[in-house]
């Protein structure tokens, strides 16, 4: 498989309209490799640097292999898979399928971060973690509380849990590119 290097800002209004309808965030720590589907992230500039910066919940899978690799890949999926990746990527846990096997998902090997690209998902952002902020909640509108943090909802893989915010993950965007045939 080719990789096409790209300018991520040339694709920032694909990013950008991907990211609500959800792309794939990739983690990998040591020999386990996870993908979740993410709804909220955002391509930018912070420090001079290319970021896209991404949010996850505590609770999630994901998280702790972030916190044990600071790297991570973003994979934008075509239309055709989008449908099987959100059914599975989008509401499993990865503590109990591994949903890459579940997929079928194809793995090519990252170009600079350990963690793979996904063939299924041909834009890519590899990413280097280099800042991380959790989301502190008293800080937030009440509209915002009582739709995402809603008090009572003490399950961590209940979207919506008040247990656990999410931390925002700033990726140093270090490749990109096209997987192509």
């Amino acid at each position: 498989m080719n990789k096409r290097p790209i300018e991520p800002f040339e694709h920032a209004s694909q990013i950008a309209q991907a990211v609500p309808r959800g792309v794939l965030l990739t983690s990998k720590a040591g020999d386990e490799v996870n993908s979740m589907v993410i709804g909220w992230g955002h391509l930018g500039t912070i420090w001079g640097r290319t970021v896209f910066v991404a949010y996850v919940r505590a609770s999630r899978h994901t998280h702790s292999l972030l916190e044990r690799n600071p790297q991570f890949t973003i994979n934008v999926p075509t239309e055709r898979m989008r449908g099987d990746i959100m059914k599975v990527a989008g509401t499993q846990t990865g503590r109990a399928v591994n949903k890459i096997e579940r997929l079928g998902l194809t793995l090519i090997d990252g170009e600079v971060v350990s963690v793979p690209a996904v063939a299924e998902c041909p834009l890519t952002l590899e990413c280097q973690v280099m800042y991380r902020q959790t989301l502190e909640v008293e800080g937030m509108p009440g509209q915002v509380r009582e739709r995402f943090y809603p008090v009572g909802v003490a399950d961590p893989d209940v979207t919506g849990a008040n247990r656990y915010t999410h931390v925002a993950y700033y990726g140093d965007v270090v490749a990109s590119y096209l997987l192509e045939d």
